[in-house]
Order: C-alpha cells, then sequence, then structure tokens
C-alpha cells in the first residue's frame, strides 16, 4: 500500500511539474556562412522562424514575446580610465573583462521590462544589462552592477563601434506564430562562430528556447595572411619586418632628392 501512495505521489508531482503549454522554435538565418573580403563593408542577416505546437497545446495567444540574443567569438578585453595629470591625459585605471562576447545584440518586440520581470530577466540574461561580463577586480572575478563606470562605459564603447546593441522593437511578428529580425553586422564584425539563442515568453514567463549559428570567415588574401599569423608566428613576423625595410628602402629611392 506504502509504495501505491508512493507511486501515485510521485506521477502526480510530474504531471504537475509538466508544462501546460508544449510550444517549440523552429528557426533558421538566412546566411550561415558570411565571407569578409578586401571590400567587406558588413551585412546583414535575417533570421526567421515560428512557434510551434502540438496536438494538446491550446490555440496560439496573440502575447508572445521573442528576446534574440547574438553573441559572437568571446575574448579578453581591457577597458581604461583616462585623467587629467601634468596637462595631458594618461591611462591611470584598468578593468579586465574576461571572455565576454567581441560582438553582441540583444533583438525583441517589446521592452524587456514589458516581456518578463525582473527576477526572470536576471535568470535568463535578457537585455546587455544582465548579460554576464565577468571581470577581474583586484583578485576577485565576477561581474558588477550595470551602473559600474568600468562596465558602463565598457558597452558604451562597444555601441559605439556596433559592436554592442540593443533594440526593442526589432523583432516583428508577421502572424500570431510567425516572426522575423534582421543581425546587423558592421564592417568591423570579429571573425569566428556567432550563436544566436532565441527565448519566447508569454504572461511574463519563460516558456521555451533555441539556439542556432553562423560563422564569419576571412577569404582570399586575407584567408592566407591570418593563417599565416596564426600558425606561423615567428616566419610571419620576419617577413613583415623584411617587408616593412624593404618598403622603406623603396621609398627613400623614390623621394630621394639629388
Amino acid at each position: 500500500m506504502m509504495w501505491t501512495w508512493a507511486i501515485a505521489i510521485l506521477v502526480l508531482m510530474l504531471d504537475a511539474a509538466t508544462p501546460l503549454r508544449a510550444e517549440r522554435l523552429i528557426v533558421s538565418v538566412s546566411n550561415h556562412r558570411v565571407t569578409v573580403t578586401p571590400n567587406y563593408a558588413g551585412e546583414e542577416l535575417v533570421l526567421f522562424g515560428s512557434v510551434e505546437k502540438d496536438d494538446k497545446t491550446p490555440p496560439a495567444r496573440a502575447n508572445y514575446n521573442l528576446v534574440v540574443t547574438v553573441s559572437g567569438p568571446r575574448t579578453d578585453l581591457v577597458t581604461w580610465r583616462k585623467q587629467r595629470r601634468f596637462g595631458i591625459w594618461i591611462n591611470t585605471e584598468s578593468r579586465e573583462f574576461l571572455q565576454v562576447p567581441s560582438y553582441l545584440a540583444v533583438f525583441s518586440n517589446r521592452p524587456i521590462d514589458a516581456i518578463a520581470p525582473v527576477d526572470v530577466q536576471r535568470r535568463q540574461q535578457l537585455g546587455i544589462n544582465n548579460v554576464l561580463l565577468t571581470q577581474r577586480v583586484g583578485t576577485d572575478f565576477a561581474d558588477v552592477v550595470s551602473t559600474d563606470p568600468f562596465r558602463s562605459s565598457f558597452v558604451r564603447l562597444r555601441k559605439e563601434h556596433g559592436l554592442y546593441r540593443e533594440e526593442t522593437s526589432a523583432v516583428t511578428f508577421l502572424t500570431p506564430t510567425l516572426f522575423r529580425t534582421t543581425i546587423p553586422l558592421p564592417a568591423e564584425v570579429p571573425i569566428g562562430t556567432y550563436n544566436v539563442e532565441i527565448e519566447l515568453f508569454a504572461d511574463g514567463a519563460f516558456i521555451t528556447k533555441t539556439e542556432t549559428a553562423f560563422d564569419i570567415v576571412k577569404v582570399g588574401f586575407e584567408q592566407f595572411v591570418a593563417n599565416a599569423a596564426r600558425n606561423h608566428g615567428f616566419v610571419y613576423g620576419v617577413m613583415t619586418a623584411i617587408m616593412a625595410l624593404l618598403s622603406g628602402w623603396a621609398a627613400s629611392i623614390v623621394f630621394r632628392r639629388d
């Protein structure tokens, strides 16, 4: 009898833990491989998808919300604080950001505060202010509040170069279940793999998420130079020095005054 009651309670717990809605996201991007050539001036990808339901899911509601987060290759970056000393501006303090996204974009169909409460925003890292940016603070490794001077300056500088952005009306629902958004890639976009996370919300609650990705690669002579610098660093450095010397010698011959 005890085992029967235990099994019954377990079944009830599992039923209670099972979400009432069983939506899933189907997404794709217009190009999974972006090539960077010498005349590359930026590109814009299109992300499109739909909310799919199973037979047990009630009809689609009109209050779906989406948050799309695009993050580029992770790298270490340093932000400096300048101060005026002896009549000149010099770097005085710095903050190292460890393995943070080199490119970070957040797109949604509504303001983040209208999509989910603060605790859900923090848990799901919705919006740039909630994305974890690990920093070296003295001997500690942690993130800080979004109003921290170094963090806010870091984000501002990345935004000025088009590498960090947040747009709260960039996702468009074409129908109650079909959606699209664009992903702008600036000219100085880093090379590597970009992860795209799409999160679905309804009535302030997180429903489901899915992921996709695309690559940005160099081709042609730029790819040859990049591979040489990465795989044959010493030879690349020697050849660069020789080319610099030859260029200087050639310039001295051309512009020499007799």
